[in-house]
This record gives C-alpha cells, structure tokens and sequence, in this order.
C-alpha cells in the first residue's frame, strides 16, 4: 500500500518519428580554376525617380507642422507633469491630516 508505483507507458502517445538514416557523403576534389578576368565598370545608371524639391510653400508646411507637433508633445508632457505634482501635493496634505488626527487622538488618553 505504501510502497511508489513507477508508471508504465506500454505504447507511445502522440506521433512517433522513426531515427534518422545517416549515409555517407563522397568528398570531391575542388581543383583551381584560372582567376576570371576584371569586370568592366560602367557608368551609374541615372535613377528612375526625379529628386525631391521642395518649393518654399512645403518648406513652410513642414516648419508649421513640425511646430505643432513640438507644441502637443510639449502640452502633454506639461499637464502629465501638472498631475503628478497635484497627485504628489494631495498625497501629502493627506500625510499631514493623518498624522494629526493620530498625534491628537493620542494627546486626549
């Protein structure tokens, strides 16, 4: 009754692989070849596309657009800032509240 029992597993669960045959590789000898000669260098092709100009109305949309950009980032940063100081402030009025009720409480006994 209190003596382990091993479990037997009589037939495999799942898929069973068979081992992998390994066969044997002939090695071949590489013998050298002449060097190929030097390839010819041609001129860079000309790219498909135009290049990028801008005219100065994009120039003025991308300063306008990035300055929006700088200017919502910066309002998010600022008022996640304002609520953690808020946040931290409340925190600590509650400390000070606390510890008088405490100190008060104590005074009365």
């Amino acid at each position: 009754m209190f003596r382990p029992k091993v479990p037997t597993m009589p037939q495999p669960t799942g898929l069973v692989t068979p081992p992998a045959v390994v066969e044997p590789t002939a090695v071949i000898q590489h013998t050298p070849q002449a060097p190929a000669p030097a390839p010819v260098v041609s001129p860079a092709p000309v790219p498909a596309r135009p290049t990028v100009q801008l005219t100065p109305g994009a120039v003025i949309a991308l300063v306008g657009s990035g300055t929006a950009v700088v200017l919502v980032v910066g309002a998010v940063l600022v008022s996640m800032l304002l609520a953690v100081a808020i946040t931290g402030a409340s925190v600590a009025i509650c400390a000070l509240v606390i510890r008088s009720l405490i100190s008060a409480e104590g005074k009365r006994r």
